[in-house]
């Protein structure tokens, strides 16, 4: 096994290969320094496409072993492993991990001190728990989907960081977190039932307390971080690409019109009935030079005006090079380990394939 590294050495995780939020609490949770093996089927029995999904990043820092859970010896080896385990994360639907005989209470039963993670959309519970559903649909039961894009027009598609890695992974991590901590007091172990919709839901607080004192409005692009307001939008630019506006703060606003040269304007920043005038001559002004000559313009100032880049252009950005937010592994850029710790930090791991065999010994 790779030497002991990060927070979370001495952690032992089984997980159950999934998608979705399970590989990234995974991955986070191995970076960090938790030993994690990785219970992925062979590929006689489909394991294929699940292998691709998560790729050299969201595989890494771990290893995997091949086990078919609907044979009986691969059952009673993956239990063998859990024997030694901390906790197990798995996503599959309720009661799937039951009928392959591996659900709680046959792991608790061999392993009393064992966190059981399981992350899924709709919960453990509920009239939707046992329906298929992507991050689209559990965020559009909570509200969240509903309070993003434009007056009008369908809500957009979001990338899935606010269900599946927000209100999923994050919780995960989270949840399993807390309950190995309490499991280190007591010596017993207990189920996580990770949520998305949960998740996504206590997201909003902010949001959900907004509304009944009148300073939320429910309807999209209607509020102060939902784009309705003109200093907390994105921009085009000459190039036709973009720079972000955030300059909520007063302070920062009267920067912002510096920048522009709109600093002669008696804007008033608090009278919504103004906003669209302002949008449209910021819009005016933005349009007038290339993002890149905006970003050098407004980088020395507290604006709170930057570029939008590119997943392309986004490892190469001098604050992400001096904080090292990617490093480049196998050629290509790979988001560091997060968060920071002065004392143990976490450290990015190759991926590797281990006997299952192997696996147990090294845990025993």
């Amino acid at each position: 096994m790779e030497e002991a590294r990060g927070p979370l050495a001495g952690i032992r995780i089984v997980e159950i290969d999934a998608i979705g939020p399970v590989p990234l609490a995974a991955m986070l949770l191995a970076d960090l320094g938790a030993d994690v093996v990785r219970v992925a089927r062979p590929a006689s029995a489909g394991a294929g496409a699940w292998e691709d999904v998560g790729g050299d990043i969201l595989h890494r820092s771990r290893a995997v072993t091949h086990l078919d859970l609907k044979q009986d010896a691969d059952r009673a080896r993956l239990l063998d492993l859990i024997a030694h385990a901390d906790g197990l994360i798995e996503g599959y639907r309720p009661g799937v991990m039951e009928r392959l005989g591996v659900g709680p209470d046959a792991c608790l039963e061999r392993n009393p001190r064992l966190v059981f993670g399981r992350m899924t959309g709709w919960g453990q519970s509920g009239p939707l728990a046992l329906r298929a559903g992507h991050d689209i649909n559990y965020l559009a039961i909570t509200g969240a989907l509903h309070a993003m894009g434009e007056k009008g027009a369908p809500p957009p598609v979001p990338l899935n960081l606010v269900g599946d890695y927000g209100g999923g992974t994050m919780f995960l991590v989270m949840g399993m977190l807390s309950a190995l901590l309490a499991a280190q007091r007591t010596g017993r172990g207990q189920v996580v039932d990770a949520c998305i919709g949960d998740g996504v839901a206590s997201l909003m607080s902010l949001f959900f307390a907004w509304q009944p004192k009148g300073l939320w409005q429910d309807a999209p692009a209607s509020n102060l971080l939902d784009g309705a307001a003109p200093f907390y939008r994105s921009y085009a630019c000459a190039d036709g690409r973009h720079v972000a506006v955030g300059c909520l703060e007063p302070k920062f606003f009267a920067q912002m019109l510096i920048g522009l040269g709109l600093s002669d304007h008696d804007y008033d920043q608090n009278d919504r009935t103004a906003w669209p005038a302002m949008e449209a001559d910021f819009a005016a002004v933005f349009a007038t030079r290339p993002r890149d000559e905006w970003a050098a313009v407004f980088e020395p100032t507290d604006a709170c005006v930057t570029p939008i880049l590119s997943m392309a252009e986004a490892p190469h950005h001098p604050h992400n090079r001096a904080r090292g937010t990617f490093v480049e592994r196998g050629g290509f850029a790979h988001p560091a380990p997060a968060p920071r710790l002065s004392g143990t930090p976490g450290q990015i791991g190759e991926p590797r394939v281990v006997d299952i065999a192997q696996a147990i010994r090294d845990w025993s």
